[in-house]
């Protein structure tokens, strides 16, 4: 058994951890706001407001913080003031509400995108990644992901990104230039959905893979958005650890002081009208074996 703490709470809807600087940063959706903490949750800080609800985090070389503004489909940059700036509009590129998004070292951001109204309830439909380069160009750089969600680079320049309702997470090696190529399959838990009703996509989900955080060894752990699970897995999809906290999961981030604290964003569910109404999302806290890379910890 694992010891699940719980950290901080009294939140909306919390996604997007990330450990930098000693801190957990991580957005509120509906508090529309990016917070950061220490690891236990103490000294808690408003790094930026968003009204148009922040999402994917990330930083430019040169130590600006990135934000995903979901409903406007923008990646706003924070100045050395603290202002926020438009870095890149996607309005005309996304085709849903713009979400996570992975960040290399030159500062070129990777966003997904939802691909279809999923509050609505509307069907299902593939959606497309981009590449927002950091003079704000975008380009289409995959397509046909199934809610391209939490997403990572490896040390060896491998894109991982999390297939929400597609069963799998996909690999794309990443070129000098930013391009992808090389697609290949590297976690699959179950077929492609056979329905695009978003309910039965739903039931029809044995593993969807949501936020994600990689490990020094490679593993890479996913937070399950069914299963209500955090799950290590490894490339090829064997899953080597299974943590249930007691409650839906719905990003990790690896942290801490010694890197090896398992950060967790809780919700009852993911649903907007729920989540906006209520103030019940925590980010929990637990201890695994394996530490983040040396680089994030």
């Amino acid at each position: 058994m694992t010891d699940v703490t719980t950290v901080a709470e009294d939140f909306h809807f919390l996604e997007a951890p990330r450990w930098r600087d000693g801190r957990l940063w991580f957005s509120d959706f509906y508090g529309h706001r990016v917070s950061s903490m220490r690891e236990d949750g103490s000294d808690l800080r408003t790094e930026a407001h968003v009204p148009a609800q922040p999402s994917g985090l990330g930083w430019l070389p040169d130590g600006r913080l990135l934000i995903v503004s979901m409903t406007d489909r923008k990646l706003l940059r924070r100045e050395p003031d603290g202002t926020l700036a438009v870095h890149a509009d996607l309005g005309d590129h996304a085709t849903g509400h713009v979400n996570d998004m992975a960040v290399d070292a030159q500062g070129r951001a990777y966003v997904g995108n939802f691909g279809f109204d999923l509050m609505a309830g509307d069907p299902l439909e593939p959606a497309a990644l981009h590449r927002v380069d950091p003079d704000g160009r975008v380009t289409r750089v995959a397509d046909e992901l199934w809610f391209p969600n939490g997403s990572v680079i490896t040390p060896d320049n491998v894109l991982l990104v999390a297939e929400t309702f597609g069963n799998r997470v996909s690999a794309f090696d990443l070129t000098p230039e930013g391009d992808l190529v090389n697609r290949r399959v590297w976690a699959e838990f179950g077929p492609l959905p056979s329905d695009r009703d978003l309910t039965r996509a739903i039931a029809e989900a044995r593993v969807a893979p949501d936020g994600v955080c990689l490990d020094a060894e490679g593993g890479l752990w996913i937070a399950d958005a069914v299963g209500a699970r955090l799950l290590r897995v490894t490339e090829g999809g064997t899953i080597t650890d299974e943590i249930k906290p007691g409650s839906p999961v719905y990003a990790c981030a690896l942290g801490g002081s010694s890197g090896t604290t398992l950060f967790a964003c809780a919700a009852p569910d993911f649903y907007q009208h729920a989540r906006e109404a209520a103030r019940e999302a925590r980010m929990l806290a637990m201890r695994v074996t394996v530490a983040a890379p040396p680089v994030m910890a």
